[in-house]
This record gives C-alpha cells, sequence and structure tokens, in this order.
C-alpha cells in the first residue's frame, strides 16, 4: 500500500486531509479489503497540486502489489482524448460541428433508420452527433433492440479488432441507425467514428495523432493504444464479476490482448494509461486547453465541450433510449466528449473497466480513480468517490 496526503497543502487549499484520508480508507475498505475490487488507486488534486495519492489492493492474480506508476485499460476515458483531437482540427479549420459525417466518411451517405432498413434519417448525421453521442448509432452491449444484437454479432464493441478502420466503417454503415440523428441519446461506437475522422482528415492513424497532438506535448509518456514491452510489468490484470459476486480474471497483464498489435485503433475504447497521465490530461483540460506553456485549445473551446449540447438542454434521463452508460441520467448533460452535471457543473467520465474521472472547473479539482473491473455499473463507488471529495471541501472557490 502506498499513500500521500500532502496535508498542510490540503489545509491551505481549503481541504480536510482527514476528509481525503477518510474516502480512501472507506472505498478500501468497502471495496478492496472485502476482495470486491483486486485494486484501487485515487488521485485527488486541487489547484493542479496532489493532495491524495493512494495505490491500495494487488496489481496482478499472482499478487504482485498495485504500483504507483500502474498501466491500466482505461476504455471509455479514450473519448476524451478523440474529442479534443478533433476540436483541435476544429480550431485549424480543417472541420466544423455541423461538417456532414458522410462529407469525410461518405460510406454514410446513403445510412437508412429502423430495423427494416427502410426509411431515411430525416436529417444528415453531422460530426457534433458524434461528439454528442446523439448520431443514431449504439452499441451491442445495451441489449435493448435487434439493432444492438447485430453490433455485438459483428463484434463492433471489441477493443481490438481485426478490421481495418475502413472495413468497420464499411460493417457499421451497412447497419441501419436506431434512430434520426438528434432525436434520441445512445451511449455508442460515435467516438469509434470520430476516431476515423480524424484519420482521414489528418492522413495518419490515431495513434500518431494523439502522440504528436496530446500526448507527446503534454508529458504523457504512459498512454497507448498497444502496451510495449517495457510497460509489461507495469499493466495490471484485469477482472470481471460474475453474478454470484465471484471476481474471474478478463484479461492477463503479463499476456494482455493491449500487446497484440492491432488492426483498427478504438477512439472510442483502446487505450491504456496511467493516473499520472490522465491526471496531466486533467490539468490540461482544467487550464482551458493549456498546460506548461503549451496550449491545445482556446478557453473557449475548452468551455464549449464542458457545457450541455442536448436539444433543449435536456438531461440524459430525457433523451435517452440504451440501458447502459457511464453516467447516472437525473440531472447530467452532454458535452463535446464527455458528461456535465447541471448541479456541480462537474464534468466527467469513465470506462467500462472501471476507470473514472471528474474535473469540478469551480472549486478547481480534479478527481481520478482507476481500478480494473467489467463491467463499471457493478458497484456505487464512482459517486461514493464523487461525494466524498466534495465534502472534503470546506472552503469553496
Amino acid at each position: 500500500m502506498a499513500d500521500m496526503i500532502d496535508e498542510a497543502a490540503a489545509r491551505a487549499m481549503g481541504v480536510d486531509p482527514a476528509r481525503l484520508r477518510a474516502l480512501a480508507d472507506d472505498l478500501d475498505a468497502q471495496y478492496v479489503a472485502t476482495g470486491r475490487l483486486a485494486h484501487l488507486q485515487l488521485l485527488v488534486s486541487r489547484d493542479e497540486t496532489v493532495l491524495l495519492s493512494t495505490s491500495r489492493g494487488r496489481a496482478r492474480e499472482s499478487g504482485d502489489p498495485l504500483r504507483d506508476d500502474a498501466l491500466f485499460r482505461i476504455a471509455s476515458m479514450t473519448k476524451p482524448l478523440t474529442s479534443v483531437a478533433f476540436m483541435m482540427l476544429v480550431e485549424e479549420g480543417m472541420v466544423s460541428l455541423d461538417t456532414l459525417v458522410s462529407d469525410v466518411i461518405p460510406e454514410f451517405a446513403d445510412v437508412r433508420v429502423g430495423v427494416g432498413n427502410r426509411r431515411r434519417p430525416s436529417r444528415p448525421m453531422r460530426m457534433i452527433d458524434l461528439l454528442t453521442h446523439m448520431s443514431g448509432l449504439t452499441y451491442g452491449l445495451q441489449r435493448v433492440t435487434p439493432i444492438d444484437a447485430r453490433y455485438r454479432r459483428l463484434g463492433l464493441d471489441e477493443f481490438q479488432q481485426k478490421r481495418t478502420s475502413d472495413a468497420f466503417i464499411a460493417d457499421l454503415a451497412a447497419l441501419p441507425l436506431e434512430n434520426s440523428p438528434g432525436e434520441r441519446w445512445t451511449y455508442s461506437v460515435s467516438t469509434d467514428v470520430l476516431g476515423v475522422v480524424v484519420e482521414r482528415l489528418t492522413g495518419n492513424d490515431l495513434q500518431q495523432v494523439l502522440r504528436n497532438r496530446i500526448c507527446d506535448p503534454l508529458g504523457m509518456p504512459d498512454t497507448w493504444f498497444e502496451l510495449p514491452d517495457a510497460g509489461v510489468d507495469r499493466m495490471t490484470d484485469a477482472w470481471r464479476l460474475h453474478d454470484d459476486g465471484s471476481l474471474a480474471l478478463a484479461d492477463l497483464g503479463a499476456r494482455s490482448g493491449w500487446r497484440r498489435k492491432g488492426r483498427f485503433l478504438s477512439g472510442g475504447g483502446g487505450l491504456i494509461s496511467s493516473t499520472a497521465d490522465y491526471h496531466r490530461f486533467c490539468r490540461m483540460l482544467l487550464r482551458g486547453g493549456e498546460l506548461n506553456g503549451v496550449r491545445l485549445l482556446r478557453p473557449e473551446t475548452i468551455a464549449s465541450m464542458r457545457a450541455n449540447h442536448l436539444p433543449g438542454n435536456a438531461d440524459l434521463a430525457t433523451l435517452s433510449t440504451g440501458m447502459f452508460a457511464e453516467a447516472y441520467y437525473e440531472g447530467t448533460g452532454f458535452g463535446l466528449g464527455f458528461a456535465t452535471d447541471f448541479r456541480t457543473r462537474e464534468y466527467y467520465w469513465g470506462g467500462v473497466f472501471s476507470t473514472f474521472f471528474v474535473i469540478d472547473p469551480v472549486d478547481r479539482v480534479i478527481g481520478i480513480m482507476m481500478t480494473q473491473l467489467i463491467p463499471s455499473n457493478s458497484y456505487p463507488i464512482r459517486a461514493q468517490f464523487r461525494t466524498g471529495i466534495r465534502e472534503a471541501i470546506v472552503r469553496r472557490s
């Protein structure tokens, strides 16, 4: 177990260090000590100063303790990076939010709607629909409609696919949409399509784009689609929760599927990363698009990304049709790449392996939680983490 609580800095910044320690200890006692989670890594910062950093539990089935520099499958926490990369292209004038998806991906020019595959959409799909998950696309894991089932049969949700990006788009575009773009919110492969948009506009694969435009400029050396040999000893095992509450290995760290060279790079869920790397990414967002003199996006672009873009300022509960998302629906809007909370103004997202981040732009707080358990809705730990952070703040900005 490794713990760091900067008590002096926490008090100076209006955060109760005892409450931070209690938050870490309570989550450890409830989830790691009981075996509900194999491990847990937490980071909380205010004004970019790390106040809490803790690593609890075992990284692997072998019993190896969780290292502070462990690597995790961040799954859908990939989506904000892909969204930032796209918004960089928007600022450069290569594309706009209103650009038709079919202008860059012509395979979508004749897409239809509904199980019968006969009806044309009421309007074309736009880039903003991909960012907000209002595209009419879905995930097979939603398990609601026959179209979801067709996604599952084709393996369109899989993290590592043998398809090329072009083959992924061809198979996806041959399926009907769940609904016309702009009508409903469904958590989906939209950001995977956005990643292909980025590839086609830049002429580079998504790994190169994220590495050159985001990871290297921000100093994020541990964020990759494919696990390099030098990182193998830091890669955690991942577990799956069975209906009886037991855990089974889903992916081995030493022989991880993320070591295989993939053909399709999932902009919606394919990255591995570390807590330190993701904290740097969150700091850039908190600072309005800049970190250590490197500016990726303008402040007004970041402000737009964390604003609610759902029609009529509705929440997910009003517009959602899917059964699964990495957020609660009530009182939650959706911006350009992540959810936004109407009440607290926090913006956040998570991944299916139960990873999670939250940014409070008012109190200038960042929270990151890393663990490796499928599915991510197994326990209410994310809500507990968010609540615990808010309760530790004793002086508001």
